[in-house]
């Protein structure tokens, strides 16, 4: 599957490669942006509320540690290290392609913003999944080193924020108590 999907970015024109590998550092730009919005869409709403939002990106970071503890553990490979043309360049030896964390941040950030925020899923789930495949197109990654990545974020990362949500939420009542006007 990955050399029919690599064959077939080959063929594809060269805006779309360029599109494939600025995409999916450029949507983790949006999601930040989507964060910031969350923010400000939460800040006069319950403390909980804001407090997912911050707790969001803390569970992407808990996510994005696990993945890169697994990829030393399991030491996969690059599938671009074969002598095989891809759109991107390789990246070095040492530079494990198993899980994805690319994908499992995207998919980290996009469960999380659905936490904070439910009606930016239909936006921020696709965007996540188009953002994984992407590292498959451009050449870097297996299918199942995307899948496994998206899965790990798409759990991780929420569990994490719910888990440190409620001692996030006195914190924001004290913040909210601190900088409100006397």
């Amino acid at each position: 599957m990955y050399r029919d999907i690599v064959d077939f970015a080959l063929t594809t024109p060269g805006w779309l490669h360029t599109l494939a590998e600025v995409g999916t550092d450029a949507g983790l730009f949006l999601f930040v942006a989507l964060y910031a919005a969350a923010a400000l869409r939460a800040w006069r709403a319950p403390a909980r509320d804001l407090a997912l939002v911050i707790a969001g990106p803390a569970g992407v970071v808990f996510a994005y540690v696990v993945s890169e503890v697994a990829k030393i553990m399991i030491r996969e490979d690059r599938p671009c290290r074969g002598g095989i043309t891809t759109i991107s360049a390789c990246p070095p030896s040492g530079d494990w392609s198993f899980p994805s964390n690319h994908s499992v941040i995207a998919a980290g950030a996009a469960a999380t913003l659905v936490l904070a925020w439910r009606a930016l899923a239909w936006v921020v789930l696709p965007l996540a999944a188009v953002m994984a495949f992407s590292r498959v197109f451009v050449g870097v990654h297996y299918p199942h080193d995307v899948a496994a990545g998206f899965l790990l974020g798409l759990a991780l990362a929420p569990l994490f924020a719910l888990l440190v949500v409620g001692a996030v939420t006195p914190a924001v009542r004290l913040a909210r108590t601190r900088l409100s006007p006397q």
